[in-house]
């Protein structure tokens, strides 16, 4: 009787604990690949959500991921079920895999509330993948454990380390400059990435995989183990016996997914280092699970905060040295030490986060250095804001030139991508190294997806000599492996009418990040004027998802996401096919 009782408790009982025609239609057809009876005896049905895809080569090692994860289940006595949703890499999908976020935490939401499903492992790699799905579970809310495919192993190119995004960059510029030759440029590309997993560098994905582990969802060591590593392989396993426990405890997302939680993982993503586009990420998925999440929570929390990771694009170390020197446990143990952590936040492996960071050890300092002699001070992610930005704009000041930390140039302005790369490197182009490049109709409505172009290229003249950086700003993201003076997500946007949209060639801006100022110097009559004369964009794409994701988009301060999936909705059980 009390088996009776726990198999009907499950959601899945109303799929499979069915004893009449249903029933009998749900379990067979799950049949016919070899599953035998006792199968659907009652145990947790485990749905194994994964992004395998060979047009995203970050994640094109899931399917071996994925069946770790099927082993770890049935271990421990669960039913695994995987199931596929759309993947998104940034290195081949146009325009931007930002655009295409939120269309995957909802496939992601549907398939799970959709299915026979209990528990859920997230298989999560290139970088919007992991705010993709963790958005999606968390409107369900369900137990979930985020498994993070791994970073490449290091790139090597004529005896020196080479970082994915970073030395692309870079060697970009030097090709422009003509530093290098196109000969060279190529056969970097075969030394740069050598392996399976994302970016190995702090860029977007690293950042994010640090975030799944800092938020408590993904098991220790997530963030750092290299994707052909065995021990990739034991996490992805041991995240499968670990999901069938949540399950029988009923811990669901909301019980990890805290204000601590999200509170760690901005301290942690400023001692790393980390991405800008951690910013919109964690207030997309906070505001999922019901956690009020700002801007002003990043610029509060991330003051104070060293960066304590030698790595590109701030640093020099790649991952595999991260992961070697202790990974993020030993980051999480210095902000313990430092009293910048919530001790007690809980995490899915049952421990809380300091029970699981308190002892890591630190095998290199000069990767992971400590808080009292850190690798930069204070370089946690800032808010500005003014009378250009007045919703807000970031900057990372760990990866920007100390000098122009507080400038006041002429600005040059190109009104969307295509009028930049047209005039960048035209010689008719007036431009200096003191002035600001400003980029507009870049954001979420205006590119449409905000792709991350903030990076702006210098001009190939100022690269010959010599200057390495100029203020740059837009309402644009730029990739985490990227750096510079690069002012970002400018809200409002241009195409949402936002004062962005009315700079004009010449008017002299002021960037002050210390007092978190943005001013753009035209009197507010002049700015009146110039509004009256706007017209606003028209949308590249009027139907289908192009104009949904338009109507509908939130601005950058608030993660993104669409108007309508703020909130959960919760786990409920979908009205009977039959």
């Amino acid at each position: 009787m009390a088996k009776k009782k726990e198999k009907i408790g499950r959601r899945s009982a109303h799929w499979f604990g069915r004893e009449d025609i249903y029933g009998f239609i749900y379990r067979s057809w799950v049949k016919n690949r070899g599953v035998p009876h006792d199968q659907f005896d009652g145990r947790p049905v485990i749905g194994i959500c994964n992004t395998y895809s060979e047009l995203v080569p970050c994640n094109s090692h899931f399917r071996t991921l994925a069946e770790q994860v099927k082993a770890g289940v049935l271990e421990a006595g669960g039913f695994p079920l995987e199931f596929p949703v759309m993947s998104l890499g940034e290195t081949l999908l146009r325009p931007t895999a930002m655009l295409y976020r939120n269309l995957v935490s909802m496939d992601v939401e549907e398939s799970i509330r959709a299915n026979p499903l209990d528990g859920v492992v997230l298989l999560v790699g290139c970088d919007k993948t992991t705010p993709a799905l963790l958005m999606g579970a968390a409107s369900v809310d369900l137990p979930a454990i985020a498994v993070s495919g791994g970073p490449m192993l290091s790139g090597k190119y004529r005896g020196a380390d080479i970082g994915s995004g970073t030395n692309v960059w870079s060697m970009s510029e030097d090709l422009r400059a003509g530093k290098i030759t196109l000969a060279e440029f190529h056969e970097a590309e075969s030394c740069m990435h050598r392996s399976h997993g994302h970016c190995m560098t702090m860029g977007t994905a690293s950042t994010m995989a640090s975030m799944v582990e800092a938020l408590g969802v993904g098991l220790p060591g997530n963030a750092a183990y290299p994707a052909v590593d065995a021990r990739r392989n034991v996490l992805a396993r041991m995240a499968g016996r670990r999901i069938v426990e949540l399950v029988k405890q009923d811990v669901r997302l909301s019980h990890i997914l805290t204000r601590q939680a999200f509170e760690n993982a901005i301290r942690v993503n400023a001692a790393i280092g980390g991405s800008t586009n951690a910013v919109i990420h964690l207030i997309a998925i906070a505001r999922r699970i019901g956690v009020p999440l700002t801007l002003d929570d990043w610029d509060r929390l991330g003051r104070g905060v060293h960066t304590l990771v030698n790595l590109m694009p701030s640093g020099k170390y790649l991952m595999e040295d991260f992961c070697y020197a202790g990974g993020l446990p030993a980051v999480i143990r210095e902000l313990g030490e430092a009293g910048l952590l919530h001790k007690r936040a809980p995490t899915v492996n049952g421990k809380t986060i300091w029970e699981n960071c308190k002892d890591a050890p630190n095998h290199n300092r000069d990767v992971i250095m400590p808080f009292s002699r850190p690798f930069k001070r204070n370089a946690g992610i800032a808010v500005l804001r003014g009378n250009l930005a007045p919703d807000g704009a970031i900057i990372k000041p760990s990866a920007a030139t100390p000098r122009l930390m507080k400038h006041q140039g002429r600005a040059v302005v190109f009104e969307d991508i295509e009028d930049f790369h047209r005039r960048i490197d035209d010689p008719k182009l007036k431009i200096d190294a003191s002035d600001v490049l400003v980029l507009k109709n870049c954001g979420p409505k205006g590119y449409p997806g905000m792709a991350e172009v903030g990076n702006m290229p210098l001009p190939q003249r100022l690269l010959k000599r010599g200057i390495t950086d100029m203020v740059r700003i837009s309402d644009a993201r730029m990739s985490g492996t990227a750096y510079g003076t690069v002012v970002l997500h400018v809200a409002p946007e241009a195409a949402a009418g936002g004062p962005l949209a009315l700079v004009r060639d010449g008017d002299l801006i002021e960037l002050d990040v210390p007092r978190r100022r943005l001013h753009l110097h035209v009197s507010d009559e002049e700015l009146a004027r110039r509004r009256a004369q706007w017209k606003p964009p028209k949308p590249p794409l009027a139907r289908g998802y192009w104009k949904l994701y338009v109507e509908h988009v939130n601005q950058a301060h608030e993660g993104a996401d669409f108007d309508f999936l703020v909130g959960k909705s919760g786990a409920f059980v979908p009205r009977d096919n039959h």
